[in-house]
């Protein structure tokens, strides 16, 4: 993977630029150095696949500048700041401005080596889930999909409904990642992972002194996502009293830390998803009536994977990749066999268990650990399933080609002619892979 992405490395110390340069080499990671910010700008483009790790002191722009820069450019792509002087309210304000990380010299080899391979595989998480988003775009068959992107321009609150497993996260990263949020936090809590004792605290943060061993300050989850999006899972499970606070800062936009007596302002988009069935819950008087016409602005209803077989190869590359990137392996290619079981199989797990199998595949173990469990399958037919493959083969020749085709033609050895019938009949468009 890492010869595909590739790290601007900006250092004006030849020696250090040098070494530097060298390391991440060793630790086999593509790098481009450069002795200025001038030149390191005429590399990054909208779209890189790769990260940016800059010293901070440059003689033609300082690191803060750069970072402005570059998030003018593309907000996605993670800037890593370096400095040689103990500069703590620099390095507060420059992650606060969307630097990914701050590392003060001297630093060992290993941290170094860590921040970069944490931020290129944000990177590389980031452009799938983006170009996972245009196909899905492509798709007019998709109404969850479609619902996203159309949501996604605006700053409304959404809630996300569907059976567990099929991907009220992703699809909730998604639509931050395809907002003009996508620069800052995404922060995710699940309200029935956390005791009542540390949710006020998780949510709203606190004071020093606040309580017992509230020993310093902590900024809650609310505050950290100001700028970005709040994902509340499960928010079923949250608590009458938290309901109320909840409902409060979502009219008013404000949060106040436990133990503080000012109240902190918060531009946030709040993301739910639930489990169970809100409005009878409402009815049961276990959640908030008012609460939940609040957050339910919007809601995009998810369908169970097996409802959506279509989706599923798309889904398996896009997971597949993702594991490959974990695991630093090459990802696999998915033989026609292996998407005839992926289309066969019935998914009780749904999309958790497709990205399971993606898991296991990129490890090289069988994808479905346990054939032939759980409930029978819905009947496919041989035609549907050599549609659904013939599909599958020509946007893997899509993508392998770029949608040239000349080279598609001779890799399939079909006529050009009847590769624009095909794609006309999958609903498919060159030009979204050229």
């Amino acid at each position: 993977m890492a010869d595909k992405q590739r790290i601007i490395f900006i250092e004006d110390d030849g020696p250090v630029r040098a070494a530097l340069t060298q390391t991440l080499e060793l630790a086999d990671l593509g790098v481009t150095p450069c002795h200025s910010a001038e030149q390191a700008l005429g590399l990054i483009v909208q779209g890189l696949d790769g990260i940016v790790i800059s010293d901070v002191w440059l003689p033609d722009m300082q690191g803060d500048a750069l970072l402005r820069r570059v998030r003018q450019i593309d907000p996605g792509i993670p800037v890593i700041l370096i400095t040689a002087h103990a500069d703590i309210g620099l390095a507060v304000t420059s992650m606060q401005e969307g630097a990914y990380d701050f590392i003060e010299k001297p630093f060992a080899p290993e941290r170094f080596i860590e921040s970069a391979r944490r931020a290129l595989e944000k990177r590389a998480l980031q452009l799938t889930v983006a170009d996972l988003r245009g196909r899905l775009a492509q798709r007019a068959g998709i109404e969850a999909g479609r619902r996203l992107l159309d949501l996604a321009g605006t700053d409304a609150d959404v809630m996300i409904t569907g059976e567990t497993g099929t991907g009220k996260e992703l699809a909730a990263r998604c639509l931050h990642e395809a907002s003009r949020r996508c620069g800052h936090h995404f922060v995710a809590i699940n309200c029935g992972a956390l005791p009542e004792n540390l949710l006020e605290s998780e949510l709203f943060g606190h004071e020093a002194g606040a309580f017992t061993s509230a020993g310093k300050r902590r900024i809650g989850k609310v505050e950290y996502a100001h700028g970005g999006t709040l994902f509340l899972d499960e928010i079923e499970s949250m608590p009458l009293a938290f309901q109320v606070r909840l409902l409060r800062i979502l009219q008013e936009r404000r949060v106040e830390r436990l133990g503080s007596n000012i109240a902190q302002a918060v531009d946030i988009r709040v993301v739910t998803a639930a489990k169970e069935d809100l409005l009878a819950l409402c009815r049961q008087g276990s959640f908030r009536s008012d609460l939940y016409y609040r957050l339910h602005v919007a809601s995009v209803a998810l369908p169970a994977l097996r409802e959506r077989r279509d989706d599923i190869p798309l889904l398996f590359e896009s997971f597949l990749f993702q594991a490959a990137c974990r695991h630093g392996r090459d990802p696999a290619r998915s033989s026609p066999a292996l998407l005839r079981e992926l289309l066969s199989h019935d998914w009780p797990g749904n999309v958790r268990e497709l990205r399971n199998a993606a898991e296991r595949h990129a490890l090289g173990l069988p994808p479905l650990a346990t054939p032939g469990s759980g409930s029978q399958p819905e009947a496919l037919t041989l035609a549907m399933q050599m549609d659904l493959v013939e599909r599958i083969l020509i946007e893997q020749a899509l993508k392998k080609h770029r949608g040239q085709p000349a080279e598609m033609c001779a890799e399939l050895g079909i006529a050009r002619k009847t590769l624009y019938d095909k794609l006309h009949r999958h609903g498919l468009a060159i030009a979204g892979y050229r």
